[in-house]
């Protein structure tokens, strides 16, 4: 079994933070509530995920480095196929 990058899991939470800010800037910004996939959207996080990309995952290394623990997988991982 292919090993799961822990780096990944606990970035996840801070893109999702991201996308819920600019969903909502764009929001402030047109006067009206706007989707998570609206293209202004999509183009800011990605452009901010590019940005601070390689800094959060050498944060959260150096995090894991100094607090290594158990797997790492987010909490809500049962490791069980969840479509059966």
């Amino acid at each position: 079994m292919a090993q799961l990058d822990p780096v990944i899991f606990r970035q996840l939470p801070v893109i999702q933070k991201i996308f819920a800010d600019e969903q909502w800037y764009e929001g402030e910004r047109r006067g009206c509530p706007v989707p998570a996939d609206d293209p202004v959207v999509r183009a800011q996080v990605c452009a901010i995920v590019l940005r601070i990309g390689r800094d959060l995952r050498e944060t959260i290394v150096a995090q894991l480095a100094a607090h290594p623990g158990p797997a790492m997988r987010p909490a809500h991982f049962s490791g069980q196929n969840e479509a059966a």
